[in-house]
């Protein structure tokens, strides 16, 4: 037998690993996906904040008059406020600038216009910032205080850039935090409702399954009314049934060998009288003669009892060996072994197709055909002083899903407590003195074979039908 897995022992491992993880992958995604229009935002504040400065020197280049110039301290302090290179400020088709005193032409000039406030644009401009090379100017553009007026600032993108890593930062750090308290948050709750009693009734398995008579080891089902109290209280059912099952097939194999052994000496004396028999049946005496017959055959019957039940106990339930097997020659050889071919009293009809093929095992198959022929012929002898026009027929349909066999006969049918205990070993005999293991074997047989044997009700006489599934298709 081959090891089973043991239970895993440590706190995070298996169901638990998994389950932190897993939460802890869902919350960062939600951090993800919350985090791009957070950055958006955050760039578009910035960018915003700056060109309010832009929007208050438009208001001073507006309010001087065009003969005069804005002295040079001033409009340093208002780019620097800006942490602009240079100011723009477009009103009625005309431009006012403010720049520093010896600008420097940019190599990169890339363009934020803070007019576009959809979400999209915003996350795509941000995300081109932050994965951004150094050394590009970033153009601002955003509508003014006054009607159809623009301001534009010329500014390196650098700091912006840096902040929003320094931002980036920030929210990365507190995600991670959020996601660490959740998950062990989540995971102590999970943990006790679900994981902790799936580990509960998964060692309780493992252990039941290595002493399975071990009553000790049977699940006490908790009280809860969810799905995992139904598979607690199913498991602990199922154990029971297992312990007691086992328990009793202990018993019986026991009784069942005390019964063979007792079986075996009985037989033995029974052959014993059986040959005592005979030679009192040679007797002249004519009280002998006229017993002797009785005896003769009630010896037989006993022998016949010792016999069945001896072999019951040796069947086995071998595996059935599936091969193409000529249906009517093995009902040709089933009927010569029950003894009906060539029968004084009952005719045999072998009705079956030459060309019809079963893939059966030859043999199991041959020997569920001879009980049901033997069943029978014997129920036909035994009415055979009342009419002579007996048979026995056994005949066979095939389509694309199944191939149904039909052993008939027209006697005088089962009497009622056959039908009621029909398969049942030692109930369903037809005939006195019989056991009723022919049957029972024969539908244990038949079962293997994927098939089903059912009595047919036809108004008289008996049939028995053995359904068994189309032949397979091998490659």
């Amino acid at each position: 037998m081959k090891d089973q897995p043991s239970v895993m022992t440590g706190r995070f491992s298996g169901l638990s690993s998994k389950l932190i993880a897993t939460i802890i992958g869902v919350i960062l995604l939600v951090e993800i996906v919350v985090y791009l229009p957070s950055l958006a935002s955050f760039r578009s504040t910035w960018l915003e904040d700056r060109l309010r400065v832009g929007v208050v020197a438009a208001r001073v280049l507006d309010a001087v008059p065009d003969v005069m110039a804005l002295p040079r301290d001033l409009t340093d302090r208002l780019l620097n406020s800006a942490g602009a290179n240079a100011i723009v400020y477009r009103r009625e088709g005309q431009s006012q600038m403010i720049e520093l005193t010896n600008p420097v032409m940019p190599d990169s000039v890339v363009t934020a216009d803070l007019r576009q406030g959809d979400l999209p644009s915003r996350v795509w401009g941000a995300l081109d910032t932050l994965f951004a090379g150094p050394g590009r100017t970033l153009r601002v553009v955003g509508a003014g205080d006054m009607n159809e007026s623009l301001v534009e600032l010329l500014m390196p993108e650098a700091p912006l850039r840096r902040d929003m890593i320094d931002y980036s930062r920030s929210i990365a750090l507190v995600s991670l935090g959020i996601a660490a308290v959740t998950a062990f948050v989540l995971y102590v709750l999970v943990s006790r409702l679900f994981i902790d009693p799936v580990l509960r009734a998964t060692a309780n398995m493992l252990a039941f399954r290595k002493a399975p008579e071990n009553a000790a080891l049977v699940l006490t089902p908790s009280a809860r009314r969810d799905e995992i109290g139904i598979l607690e209280r199913e498991l602990a059912d199922m154990e029971s049934e297992l312990f007691s099952m086992l328990r009793q097939r202990r018993h019986l194999a026991d009784l069942g060998l005390a019964v063979a052994k007792i079986n075996h000496d009985l037989r033995n004396t029974l052959t014993a009288a059986q040959l005592l028999s005979d030679q009192v049946a040679t007797l002249d005496d004519p009280k002998v003669q006229r017993l002797a017959p009785r005896l003769v055959t009630t010896l037989d019957k006993a022998i016949g009892f010792a016999q069945s039940v001896l072999d019951y106990g040796r069947e086995t339930s071998a595996v059935p060996q599936f091969a193409p097997v000529g249906l009517r020659a093995l009902v040709d050889d089933a009927g010569f072994e029950a003894r009906v071919v060539g029968h004084p009293v009952i005719l045999f009809r072998n009705e079956v197709d030459d060309a019809l093929v079963v893939d059966v095992d030859g043999s199991q198959m041959n020997r569920v055909l001879v009980n049901l022929i033997k069943n029978a012929r014997e129920a036909l002898e035994t009415a055979a002083s009342e009419r002579r026009d007996f048979y026995i027929a056994v005949s066979a349909r095939s389509d694309a899903e199944r191939t149904v066999i039909s052993v008939v006969d027209n006697g005088p049918g089962l009497p009622p407590r056959a039908r009621e205990n029909l398969f049942v070993a030692f109930e369903g005999s037809a005939r006195s003195g019989g056991t009723g293991l022919g049957l029972a074997i024969a539908r244990e047989i038949v079962e293997a074979h994927g098939g089903v044997l059912a009595l047919v009700e036809t108004g008289q006489g008996t049939r028995f039908d053995i359904t068994l599934p189309a032949r397979r298709q091998d490659g």
